[in-house]
């Protein structure tokens, strides 16, 4: 297929004639005539090679010679591609178009030995002249890509490149892609497919595949040509392609360039059932692009936006990998005020809450991760999305009864804390859910993932109001907080001693906590000076300080063999210790204290 004789790796090539058998003829001094019966293919091919090899002895416009040789060169790779097809003699529109190129290459040979002799009338014609041929030759590369994206020439019998080996060099695998790429170009569809499933694996092994794709002139812009391929297996194997490269950073903007968002967003617009899994590869390679917000503009322009809601909202019950794929296109566009506002006003909102209903955990993580997306930093949207049910269908999902998995609760109870953390009007919904419950049951029974978003949640949800303090006492939060303190996690202890704090300012809940001795010697027991596990040992001090406001809590300290822990900070001038041993010392239990102190 390729115009090379066979490399010395072990891969093999159907020899075809090439411009360098045109060489000899790169001193001549008038226009070659092509042998007797050779085919009009073959005498364009030896023209253009021939003038390929002239245009280096110009002496003059040195700068639109040199444009004139790439875009030759790009017309002798087409033309060369072509020779072997089966029916390449025949085709009326490719013989057409190979006579029209013939024509202007002799136009432009005769231009070219001017400017080599240097006896052309003027340099302004001349200029006018070359500017002329140039736009003919963009035209004759056009009309060349038509037919090879038609496919209008039937696959010839020209061997197959092999993929070179693991050692091979970059010259090898370029020329490996070069062939690929021109049965991309000429090949019928079986052809265009088996050329895409080859590159696709040798760019899933190897990414100097992927380097060698992108520097050769027009491979990415035929792949994303192939993606309106009729064919549905082209389809998805295209979209794959683009898939793959798009998950190679640098490469995203080549895509782009090459106009790769308006045909994936009509696979995905597509009602056809076969192209299902070239959706999601269409779906997978927008995630990728969209990351830079830049292009979600691109995306918004086509109309990919509302393709995209559509896909969510015509789901069924079951959800499905595309719906989730095309909430993770939408989460990155959302970073866009303008777009994430038409959406809104578009009524997108109600169908991603649907979504988090969905028994597919797939599809209810996107959603939810979507409308975290949209609610961050939005207060408006927020409280929209609990308006509109969000609360209460992502709390579901925490329903202990329920079959949903430690990661889907972890991204719910993050969800929940996130969209309520500044809504006043959102704690009466969560408790009247049962929220609470479902929080002490976690920190009491969940894997130790879920527990830390329990705590949080715990931590966010005493902060909110009196009520919930109350309540949370009186579900028994305190007894799982103080098995918290002992926690390897540094983290873990600060805000379980925080949330601790923070209740035990409710006076039933000082008074439920003392009711257990064990509570206040522990807390006691962690203030010795020579234990480092609990190294903020000022919310152990707040927690003494809100106790030693209670009669009772005041015996029990005063009363704890710990109490020289106290003393001791006091001692070294740590406020709240202070402040505790002084209350130790009222007059209410001097008495006590001093039989205490001296026995």
């Amino acid at each position: 297929m390729l115009i090379r004789p066979p490399p010395e790796n072990g891969f093999s090539v159907k020899p075809l004639k090439t411009h360098l058998q045109a060489e000899s003829t790169r001193h001549g001094h008038s226009s070659p005539e092509p042998p007797t019966g050779e085919s009009r293919i073959r005498r364009a091919i030896d023209l253009i090679s021939t003038l390929i090899s002239l245009t280096h002895s110009t002496k003059v416009f040195s700068v639109k010679w040199q444009l004139i040789r790439c875009k030759l060169e790009e017309l002798l790779a087409g033309v060369s591609a072509v020779e072997s097809c089966d029916d390449s003699g025949e085709n009326r529109r490719l013989l057409s178009s190979v006579k029209s190129i013939t024509a202007t290459v002799k136009s432009c040979h005769d231009l070219a030995r001017g400017c080599v002799d240097l006896t052309y009338s003027g340099k302004l014609l001349m200029q006018s002249d070359l500017d002329i041929v140039s736009a003919k030759l963009d035209g004759h590369i056009k009309s060349m890509a038509e037919i090879y994206a038609r496919g209008l020439l039937k696959q010839s019998n020209a061997i197959v490149v092999s993929r070179p080996g693991p050692t091979a060099s970059r010259e090898d695998i370029k020329f490996y892609i070069t062939d690929l790429l021109s049965r991309l170009k000429i090949g019928r569809a079986q052809m265009k497919k088996e050329a895409l499933v080859a590159f696709n694996e040798a760019i899933q092994e190897d990414e100097r595949y992927v380097k060698a794709a992108i520097e050769i002139d027009n491979f990415v812009a035929v792949l994303v040509s192939l993606l309106d391929f009729q064919e549905a297996g082209i389809h998805q194997e295209a979209a794959k392609a683009a898939s793959l490269i798009a998950g190679f950073q640098p490469f995203r903007g080549v895509l782009i360039m090459a106009g790769i968002v308006a045909p994936l967003i009509r696979i995905l617009e597509s009602g056809r059932d076969e192209l299902e899994l070239g959706k999601d590869y269409a779906a997978r390679c927008l995630i990728k692009v969209t990351e830079n917000s830049d292009n979600a503009w691109a995306v918004s322009s086509h109309g990919g936006v509302t393709v995209l809601v559509k896909i969510c909202a015509a789901c069924d019950d079951s959800g499905g990998e595309l719906v989730g794929l095309a909430c993770g296109v939408l989460k990155n566009l959302v970073g866009v005020e303008e777009i994430k506002r038409f959406m809104i006003e578009d009524g997108a909102i109600p169908v991603f809450i649907r979504l988090v209903r969905m028994k597919d955990e797939v599809t209810q993580l996107s959603a939810m991760d979507l409308l975290l997306s949209m609610g961050s930093g939005d207060e408006s949207t927020r409280q929209m999305i609990i308006t509109e049910g969000g609360i209460r269908a992502i709390v579901t999902i925490l329903d202990p009864i329920s079959s949903f998995s430690s990661k889907i609760r972890e991204v719910a109870l993050r969800g929940i804390v996130n969209l309520c953390f500044t809504s006043p009007n959102s704690l009466t919904i969560l408790l009247s859910l049962g929220f609470i419950d479902y929080i002490l049951y976690f920190l009491q029974y969940g894997e130790v993932s879920v527990q830390e978003f329990a705590l949080k949640a715990a931590f966010w949800l005493c902060k909110a109001s009196e009520d919930a303090k109350k309540a949370m006492g009186d579900a028994g939060f305190m007894a799982e907080l103080v098995k918290f303190l002992d926690s390897r996690s540094y983290d873990t202890r600060e805000m379980a001693a925080e949330t601790l704090s923070s209740m035990l300012v409710v006076p039933r809940n000082r008074k439920r906590f003392v009711q257990n001795d064990q509570n206040v010697g522990l807390i006691l027991q962690m203030l010795d000076p020579q234990e480092k596990q609990f190294g903020n040992k000022n919310l152990l001090l707040s927690i003494l300080k809100s106790l030693a406001s209670s009669s009772s809590a005041r015996k029990k300290i005063a009363s704890s063999g710990y109490l020289k822990n106290i003393e001791k900070l006091a001692e070294n001038e740590v406020s709240d210790a202070k402040k505790i041993v002084k209350r130790l010392h009222s007059n209410r239990f001097r008495n006590i204290l001093s039989g205490i102190w001296g026995s």
